[in-house]
């Protein structure tokens, strides 16, 4: 009997791609510091353990699903990307993984609910709902044209918006509330626009790694049936978003420090650009799995981590002055 090792558990939920739900929680923390100095230690802690544990179970489900629907069954991605091939798991074992895992997600997130409002329920819930179907379901959301655009608006707008709300529900951005038989929605619309906008560059970073991922596996793709989003619009024009979605980024953070929403320090960010363009330019020569996709991994955590570092100078600045 193969059991689960702590290296082939790593594998299966693909532990390093986790960045891409942890730099958009750190920045909603961060921002909910630097606008409304606000800080709640349990709610944090709460929303990072059922944050991680959804994460892995959707890894795992969508390595799960690419392993019994896999048509090419040589090759790179199949034999060394897929943990279960790799190390000969049973589907049990991994079965037995993701529920472990989900079931310490949904308590987690309905401990935030209950320290915190009905709003965390619904938007954790549609965050859930799309986390299972990007992988499950008859036509799981990751073999469609939407997948870059699920990933992109779930981890990077939801979480970044959630892990600044869990800080401020009190009504600061959004409230809601029953009345007898009416239900009072409060906004605070400048407050929302702001923080969807400061989003804007982790949602586009999430968004480009999965489809510098699709880029990868064009042909792949094909051969097992998964109509991704550079399936429909081709190579070239896949390219060329890749290339803008991050161009707007560094126009929506110069936006951003203009308008005063993001400190001076997001400076900082724009000094990625040269780096961050390099890598552009090295994926748009080869496009692999083996040897380029982790250019948009790279990129997305240069951004993700100066933008951080700079609303977190932003913060200490705020209160030192």
């Amino acid at each position: 009997m193969i059991k689960i090792t702590v290296k082939s558990f790593l594998k299966l939920v693909e532990l390093p791609t986790k960045v891409a739900s942890v730099f958009p929680f750190l920045l909603g923390t961060i921002y909910a510091i630097y606008t409304y100095e606000r800080f709640n230690f349990i709610n944090f802690i709460f929303m990072f353990l059922s944050l991680i544990s959804i994460d892995m179970v959707t890894t795992a489900i969508n390595n799960y699903m690419d392993y019994k629907k896999a048509i090419i069954t040589k090759g790179f991605n199949y034999e060394e990307h897929n943990a279960i091939v790799a190390f000969g798991l049973k589907e049990s074992t991994v079965l037995i993984t993701i529920f472990t895992l989900l079931a310490s997600g949904i308590i987690f997130g309905v401990l935030l609910f209950l320290n915190t409002n009905i709003v965390i329920l619904l938007l954790g819930a549609v965050s859930f709902g799309i986390g299972i179907l990007y992988s499950f379901g008859p036509v799981p959301i990751s073999r469609t044209p939407l997948g870059e655009l699920a990933s992109g608006l779930t981890m990077g707008l939801i979480i970044t918006f959630l892990a600044a709300y869990i800080h401020v529900f009190q009504g600061d951005l959004f409230s809601l509330s029953l009345s007898g038989t009416s239900l009072l929605v409060t906004m605070n619309l400048t407050g929302i626009i702001s923080l969807l906008f400061v989003a804007l560059p982790a949602v586009a970073g999430i968004a480009n790694i999965m489809l510098a991922n699709n880029l990868c596996d064009m042909e792949d793709d094909r051969e097992n049936r998964r109509y991704t989003l550079p399936i429909y619009i081709g190579r070239e024009r896949g390219l060329l978003l890749f290339k803008w979605l991050y161009y707007i980024s560094y126009i929506v953070i110069i936006i951003l420090i203009l308008l005063g929403i993001e400190p001076v320090t997001a400076i900082l960010v724009l000094l990625t650009f040269i780096p961050v363009n390099k890598n552009i330019k090295s994926f748009f020569e080869l496009q692999t799995k083996k040897d380029t996709f982790i250019l948009a991994v790279k990129n997305f955590i240069l951004i993700s981590l100066a933008h951080v570092i700079a609303l977190a100078l932003g913060a200490l600045l705020k209160v030192m002055l």
